[in-house]
């Protein structure tokens, strides 16, 4: 154990001098991320209190809902930390840089084992710690639980982490075996977008909405039926839900049985992992060095594309453009997210396919173009989403070579602009499909239709603008995975910025447009004084769209230059 806690203490050294010789300045990021935090968990708090309450208020079936949700959130859970634990533990225990120092010194490779397998439950189980405490507080506050309840809920997640970890680290071992680490990465990777896609979609095409409707009260039970999945007694979700379950009312029942039973396959989970580790970690880990590397194969066809489109633009710009492009495609972790993306496009396209407007008459003409102007912030609201992932850690994925472009002969600014015109058009042709499709299934007036692409096309633009400068100022040179990039302080100030600036467009635009409209319908014209009203909130949103355009590449290219190399 002593061995164990050596090897997890620079970590944790680490950590402490971060904190230690935080400057005054710095104290802004924790202030920020605090107050970010506590407002996430209210919102989580009180979307499952309203759908408990709801689902208790239903007669006979309402303990059954609540316990089948319990059910699906430990079971997703459980999914979620499997996949999460193998590609974690790849990085820490077969790609992380301080492997090779900790394999040379006389270390136990059971303790090697232990002290990886903390760090890798620490990097891949924070986020469920975070989306699980508000649920469990929900569950307690709607029945008015015990205290007892809540400390039996922190050491039952905790315990029940344990299992989902162990067996992703066995899996990741086992496979390094089979598969270079690196390739074996990129394959997790694309296959758990691919899941998280088809289990997106699969929910949103089941429509549950419909369940809210009494009328529907046959489907409700199919609905449930199907829900018979997740109480397997072989599954760890049904023992967490069994042994939680009860404690809401003050009750053990057989609380403790289910418990012993998560206690005792997460030790086995640890235990076998070291064993297993004993075996094969070393065999795995050399392999991970030893894995060639994959031919470069070109593709004329791109490039003769690439080729043509950037044929306008200066021979600097062409090149760099080309060469972001090739990089984005050879990268598995990046183009695979464009999966996710696009289960994302159909379902924000079908919820208005699926919006019932035809069944509200008299004013479904109206609500459909008022639904028009709002889908513009909503889709600023999914753009800004997409940019915070792509777009914002475009100059901080020059990484340590980007000491070649600031000692070329090429001018910086070149360099922000080409990656302002890469992120541009992908980004610019998303949001406009958006906008247009979504109106088509509105059935929106000529006018919206303009306005709302018209927007969207600025929003766009001041939105990839913002990505480049801020990324710029915070750039992140020395990281070994994208998360790091956009997860720290400056995507999160990123997208509160992203947030403002689509507010203020959004409520800027709001009175002109629907003085115009409602004056179109009437087939009457704007007196004087509406005019002036209607110019000057265009004149200044158009302010408002130039400052954010200009504005974050000015500063961002200034915060470049004075970067020592």
């Amino acid at each position: 154990m002593t061995e164990v806690l050596l090897l997890l203490w620079p970590k944790a050294k680490s950590i402490g001098n971060r904190l230690k010789h935080r400057r005054t300045n710095d104290l802004i990021r924790p202030v920020v991320m605090v107050i970010l935090a506590v407002l996430f968990w209210v919102v989580i708090f009180a979307v499952f209190y309203k759908v408990l309450v709801y689902f208790k208020s239903i007669e006979i079936l309402g303990e059954v809902l609540v316990a089948k949700l319990l059910a699906v959130v430990f079971l997703t859970f459980f999914l979620m930390l499997t996949v999460s634990n193998i590609i974690t533990s790849l990085s820490t225990y077969f790609l992380s840089e301080d492997t090779r120092l900790i394999l040379s010194v006389p270390v136990s490779t059971e303790n090697v084992y232990l002290s990886k397998y903390l760090i890798t439950l620490g990097h891949s189980s924070w986020m469920v710690l975070l989306f699980g405490i508000p649920v469990f507080m929900a569950y307690g506050a709607v029945y008015g639980a015990p205290i007892t309840y809540y400390l039996w809920a922190v050491v039952i997640l905790l315990v029940f982490l344990m299992i989902p970890g162990g067996i992703g680290v066995m899996i990741s071992i086992l496979l390094v075996n089979l598969v270079p680490a690196k390739r074996a990465r990129g394959a997790l990777v694309v296959l758990f977008i691919l899941l998280l896609a088809a289990l997106y979609l699969f929910f949103r095409f089941l429509q549950p909405e419909k369940l809210v409707n009494p009328e529907r009260f046959s489907e409700l039970v199919d609905y449930l039926a199907m829900l018979r999945l997740p109480t397997s007694p072989f599954l760890p979700s049904h023992w967490a839900t069994r042994s939680l379950f009860p404690l809401l009312k003050g009750r053990f029942d057989d609380s403790m049985f289910y418990f012993l039973l998560l206690l005792s396959t997460g030790f086995m989970s640890v235990l076998a992992g070291s064993w297993i580790c004993r075996f094969l970690y070393y065999r795995g880990w050399s392999r991970s060095y030893e894995s060639r590397r994959d031919k470069v194969r070109r593709v004329p066809l791109l490039e003769g594309l690439l080729d043509f489109i950037m044929r306008p633009f200066h021979e600097s710009t062409k090149v760099m453009v080309i060469k972001d492009v090739k990089i984005f495609l050879r990268d598995t972790r990046q183009w695979s997210q464009l999966i996710l993306l696009f289960a994302l496009v159909v379902v924000y396209l079908f919820n208005f396919k699926a919006l019932p407007l035809n069944k509200v008459p008299g004013i479904s003409f109206y609500l459909e173009n008022v639904i028009s102007f709002l889908n513009v912030g909503l889709a600023g609201f999914v753009l800004s989403a997409v940019a915070v992932r792509f777009i914002y850690p475009a100059i901080s994925l020059e990484g340590r070579s980007f000491w070649i472009m600031m000692s070329s002969p090429i001018e910086l600014k070149r360099l922000i602009w080409s990656k302002f015109w890469t992120s541009l058009v992908p980004l610019l042709l998303l949001a406009e499909v958006l906008i247009i499709l979504s109106n088509i299934f509105l059935h929106v007036t000529q006018f919206m239709m303009i306005i709302s692409t018209a927007s969207i096309f600025f929003i766009t633009i001041a939105i990839v603008s913002m990505g480049i400068g801020i990324g710029a100022v915070y750039p992140r040179f020395r990281v070994e995975d994208v998360a790091q990039i956009y997860s720290g302080f400056g995507g999160l100030i990123y997208m509160i910025i992203c947030v403002t600036f689509i507010g203020l467009v959004i409520l800027l635009e709001a009175w002109p447009t629907y003085v115009i409209f409602m004056a179109r319908i009437g087939h009457r014209s704007l007196s004087l004084f509406q005019w002036i009203e209607v110019v000057f909130c265009f004149c200044l949103t158009t302010l408002i769209v130039l400052t954010a355009t200009f504005l974050p590449i000015k500063i961002g290219l200034k915060r470049l230059s004075r970067i020592e190399i």
